[in-house]
């Protein structure tokens, strides 16, 4: 029987605020394809290297600045998120997630299956944190619990709160044991609300309120990265009604065991231990089953009432519609109303050609302000990507990356400062777009970075040696 009273503080690894982490996925994920495969020194040693440069415009010289570099590589990027792994030849690899998520830029689906996976006990903590778990035999996957106590609550009309959640689940060592159903849970909140208790995780003598929330709050904040959650001004947990499918499926898995057995490893001997944590590792990098439910569609970003249709996108939408596509359509309808309200005349000058192969732009429109050059061709290039939270240009430590063609490059260089660059960002809030002009002089000058990716082989029959029977 479920006894709320049971509590235990049962924690994950420390991460970022949800900006923080939006911001740092598209430089953890750009430094690791650099580098990978490589061996464990290598790796540790050019993570920090090329991370400090990025983020911190310096090197690793301090050893302040090794200890951040190292909380980055080993407990946010590794253990956390799972974009690495070390297999038993000595290499490191970059994962599966981290190699679907440079092909599809797509960061809520990167935290969706983060957060299928997730599970108490797992590999990412030290074995002084784990075996205290593994005594009080804790076995427990928290989202797909997490997600259909909501859902039952706004069944029923209610709402669960953060609060509730932490003390009355992810503290709650009954749940964590698996000993208790989501319906008692839920039970047991309507109860305690119809009589007025609120109820809240107790702070230990000598600790501050964050010993207590702040692991929970993180938990919820890789849920909203998700894209399957959002808080509300009440501190709230709400369903994105938007993301049905998917929240469904990790429902599904309610009430089943963790997909990796951690009490199937002996740990009391030091090998076993590393052969433990090998294991973790591998298992957590790889993509999920079925992880083609995790896709985010754009309109499912727009989680708001009000902003249930999503803004300036024309008449396209709906979820048939590529995420290129809609970036693109959205920068056609902003030029169009730009070159208008300059000279109506000129707005048939603003063509879209993203379906023309081989142009090396998207949009061709025209500069559309005062001077000779008003008519002069501009060349737009659109690139178009999905996150929950926007970035903040103020932040020293972001850093985004996009992938460009040998056309896109040679048309750069053809057009210099006709030649434009939108980096569309689909967001919660809506749609932010960032132009970067002149991208040739920028890469001259040292703004960015452009890296050649790939070599074309050509080759005839004289390179030919054997034929494979």
């Amino acid at each position: 029987m479920y006894n709320h009273q049971n509590q235990f503080r049962c924690t994950i690894i420390r991460g970022k605020s949800k900006t923080e982490l939006d911001n740092l996925l598209p430089t953890y994920a750009l430094v690791i394809d650099e580098i990978c495969p490589c061996a464990r020194e290598v790796f540790e040693r050019k993570f920090n290297e090329e991370f400090a440069t990025i983020v911190h415009g310096k090197n690793a010289d301090t050893a302040a600045m090794k200890k951040t570099l190292d909380n980055h590589r080993t407990e946010i990027a590794g253990k956390l998120f799972g974009m690495y792994y070390l297999a038993d030849d000595g290499i490191v690899y970059a994962s599966e997630r981290t190699k679907k998520y440079i092909a599809d830029s797509d960061q809520p689906a990167f935290f969706k299956d983060i957060c299928f996976k997730l599970q108490f006990p797992n590999g990412m903590n030290k074995i002084t944190t784990l075996e205290p778990l593994l005594q009080e035999r804790i076995s427990f996957r928290q989202y797909p619990f997490i997600l259909k106590l909501i859902k039952l609550a706004k069944n029923d009309g209610r709402k669960v709160s953060i609060n509730a959640i932490g003390y009355y689940v992810l503290n709650a060592l009954d749940v964590l044991k698996g000993e208790a159903s989501v319906e008692e849970v839920y039970n047991q909140i309507k109860d305690d609300l119809d009589h007025g208790i609120e109820r809240k995780i107790a702070i230990p003598e000598g600790k501050a309120s964050s010993f207590t929330m702040q692991h929970i709050r993180e938990q919820l904040n890789y849920l909203e990265l998700a894209n399957l959650i959002f808080i509300d001004d009440e501190r709230n947990v709400i369903l994105n009604s938007k993301e049905e499918k998917c929240i469904d499926y990790f429902i599904s898995k309610c009430g089943e065991k963790p997909m990796f057995d951690v009490y199937a490893y002996p740990l009391s001997e030091v090998k076993d231990r590393e052969t433990f944590y090998y294991a973790w590792d591998a298992y957590y990098g790889k993509i999920s089953p079925n992880a083609e439910l995790f896709e985010t569609k754009v309109e499912a970003l727009f989680v708001k009432e009000e902003s249930a249709e999503s803004p300036e996108r024309g008449e396209q939408g709906g979820n048939t519609v590529e995420l290129g596509d809609e970036g693109e359509m959205y920068v056609l309808n902003k030029e169009k109303a730009r070159v208008a309200a300059f000279n109506p005349r000129l707005v048939n000058k603003v063509l879209p050609l993203g379906k023309t192969k081989g142009l090396g732009y998207d949009i061709q429109s025209v500069i559309a302000e005062k001077g000779d050059m008003a008519e002069f061709v501009k060349y737009i290039e659109v690139k178009s990507t999905k996150r929950v939270t926007a970035p903040d240009l103020r932040d020293a430590s972001w850093l985004d990356t996009i992938n460009i063609t040998r056309n896109e490059w040679v048309a750069a260089v053809q057009h210099k400062e006709f030649y434009s660059i939108y980096r569309v960002y689909f967001v919660r809030d809506g749609i932010v777009a960032y132009i970067i002009n002149n991208v040739y002089k920028k890469e001259s000058d040292g703004l960015l970075q452009i890296t050649p990716m790939m070599y074309r082989v050509d080759f005839r029959n004289s390179a030919i040696d054997a034929v494979l029977e």
